[in-house]
């Protein structure tokens, strides 16, 4: 009969339609993502309990405070914005959250401990949303949630390091989806609160060459460089050396007693410019041997990955401003394994790390430890030794040496790690829907 289906045809959209009921619900079957919900439910209960029955530490809040009322007040000159603790050190971004959080707040501790444990919970979402994305088993989804010393950071200390490391995971959501672009926004929009999302930088770049062509790259960059220009804007057209020199001070000597991971360095050695270089020696030297070894092992090292793109010979036959330009496309396991063993590089020479230091990379160790060959009940133990060490208050020459010790040890077990593909090849339309049928 005219305009009847054939059977043949009539088991191919049944096919096709299972297909994508299938694909709507397979994220729902894995245990990952309803496990990842428990989490936040629970968790925000735990935050909701920590706010009303345990005590704020006042620390910063009233710097920031004053910081903040110098700002609003018409002050641009960096060096007179100032707080108890002293001169702002971070760049205007911080100013503009820290405003923000004053209006919503009143300046009052009790509604900004509120902000930010919904800002904890956004953090935790995010950080939940990257991990479901990798081989991390679904149970060790629940070392996130278990760290004393990061809900007090948040919740109870209201460090700007909870904002500066939401946005940077924000920034890592988004390249796992290919926006890098927006990504880059997002990612320089955290450097703006709080530098050390820096430490990220080095293994970025390389994954932006690698995702994009040189348009591509050139157009991210210029765009997170745009966002440092316009949120600085206010202080660069009126006492620009004052602030490029407070917000962007790069030799700023930590005190002794506040470190927790060289607190057995001898005092005179520690502030020394020596021990300074030497650590970031080790920085750049393991870097580069990450990025050879590991990271560009399946292109030839760095030399030969250069080469193969051909970089600063050719340009692109087309002006393409894409997230995504090249035939491959990065697997979402080597975005986050290249960022959070980079960002972990910089912690483990890092010159000190204070108690607030340790939301930097927190959240990266189920990741890391999972990257590891060692056995389960090791990478446990290590991840309770690390927190042990974060929460022995003041530091001991015993806790910071156990701790140098866990973060050597991990890397160690990073390196020792296979190398895996970088890359995935794009399929075709026609292939996805033969793979399909």
């Amino acid at each position: 009969m005219a305009g009847a289906s054939s059977p043949a045809s009539l088991r191919a959209s049944r096919s096709r339609r299972l297909g994508k009921e299938t694909n709507r619900s397979d994220l729902f079957k894995k245990p990952a993502v309803p496990f990842a919900f428990a989490l936040i439910l629970a968790d925000a209960i735990l935050v909701a309990l920590i706010i009303a029955y345990v005590p704020y530490t006042k620390i910063d809040w009233d710097a920031y405070m004053s910081q903040v009322s110098g700002f609003l007040g018409g002050e641009r000159d960096y060096g007179n914005l100032k707080g108890d603790t002293g001169p702002l050190v971070y760049p205007a971004g911080f100013l503009y959250v820290y405003s923000a959080v004053q209006n919503l707040t009143g300046g009052e501790v009790y509604p900004a401990q509120i902000l930010f444990g919904v800002l904890y919970i956004v953090n935790l979402g995010i950080v939940l949303i990257i991990y479901v994305k990798t081989d991390v088993p679904w149970w060790a989804l629940s070392l996130l949630c278990l760290s004393k010393r990061i809900h007090s950071i948040f919740v109870l200390r209201l460090f700007n390091d909870c904002f500066a490391m939401t946005l940077l995971h924000a920034s890592m959501a988004l390249f796992l989806y290919r926006k890098w672009h927006l990504g880059m926004l997002v990612f320089s929009g955290a450097v703006s609160v709080k530098m050390n999302v820096l430490l990220y930088a080095p293994t970025l770049l390389l994954l932006l060459l690698k995702a994009m062509n040189i348009i591509g790259v050139v157009s991210a960059l210029a765009g997170a460089a745009l966002v440092q220009i316009l949120v600085g804007l206010p202080f660069l057209i009126t006492y620009p050396v004052s602030y490029i020199a407070n917000a962007f001070d790069l030799g700023r000597v930590f005190i002794h007693f506040w470190s927790v991971n060289f607190k057995f360095v001898p005092e005179r050695v520690f502030v020394s410019k020596e021990f300074a270089v030497c650590l970031l020696i080790a920085h750049l030297f393991l870097l580069v041997a990450f990025a050879n070894y590991k990271w560009c092992k399946h292109e030839g090292g760095i030399i030969g990955f250069m080469r193969s793109r051909h970089f600063f010979l050719t340009l692109p036959s087309s002006l393409s401003f894409s997230d995504v330009s090249a035939s491959r496309i990065i697997t979402k396991e080597h975005v986050v394994t290249a960022m959070f063993v980079g960002n972990f590089i910089g912690i483990v020479f890092a010159r000190s790390l204070h108690y607030q230091f340790y939301s930097w990379y927190f959240y990266s160790l189920p990741y890391l430890l999972w990257r590891t060959p060692f056995p389960t009940w090791l990478r446990l133990i290590m991840f309770l030794g690390i927190e042990l060490c974060w929460n022995v208050y003041p530091s001991t020459p015993s806790s910071s040496g156990l701790l140098l010790c866990l973060h050597l040890i991990i890397l160690v077990g990073l390196w020792l790690a296979p190398s895996v593909d970088p890359y995935q090849l794009k399929e075709h339309p026609k292939s996805q829907i033969h793979k399909k049928a």
